[in-house]
């Protein structure tokens, strides 16, 4: 019964069966038909190292049929860089409202205001806003800002992929 994937020594099974009323395994399992039960070797692979698992899964994977779905509002299959979790556990990044107590954030203040000047540079725009509550609202100040920064346009253009429902 010893096998390194079974938590159990042969002292405990001993011990847990005496305390059930049973002598052995056997006694136990004998109200199972003999047709039934399991008789042979488990045949459980060798161990595989973490990369070894991924790819493993990663291939088996690859077997299943995608379909298409519907349920998430536009958030599907995305990838999560592994520095993520590490950028969120910092209280400085793990939420986009600006600080009421500037002395007490200026970590976080800076960040914005590199994020907003970067921004700004990469748009070639005078402004840019950091600090937005979701997704709708956050383009909502997009069109206004693109809008209002083009002083001839009386329409805004967005592209096709973008999540009717953020447009609404």
């Amino acid at each position: 019964m010893n096998h390194k994937f079974f938590p159990h020594t042969n002292e405990e099974v001993r011990q847990m069966l005496e305390r059930i009323g049973f002598n052995d395994l056997e006694m136990l399992y004998s109200e199972i038909p003999e047709e039934i039960r399991f008789t042979g070797e488990y045949d459980i692979p060798n161990a595989m190292s973490e990369l070894e698992i991924r790819s493993f899964f990663d291939k088996l994977g690859k077997k299943n049929n995608m379909l298409t779905c519907f349920a998430g509002g536009g958030v599907y299959d995305h990838y999560t860089p592994s520095a993520v979790p590490n950028l969120v556990s910092r209280s400085e990044f793990l939420t986009s409202y600006t600080p009421y107590q500037a002395e007490i954030s200026q970590g976080t203040l800076h960040y914005i205001f590199e994020f907003q000047s970067m921004m700004a540079e990469l748009t070639g725009m005078d402004i840019a806003n950091a600090s937005m509550y979701e997704g709708t609202t956050a383009t909502a100040e997009a069109m206004m800002v693109a809008f209002d920064n083009s002083k001839k346009a009386d329409t805004i253009l967005y592209s096709a992929a973008l999540n009717e429902n953020i447009i609404a």
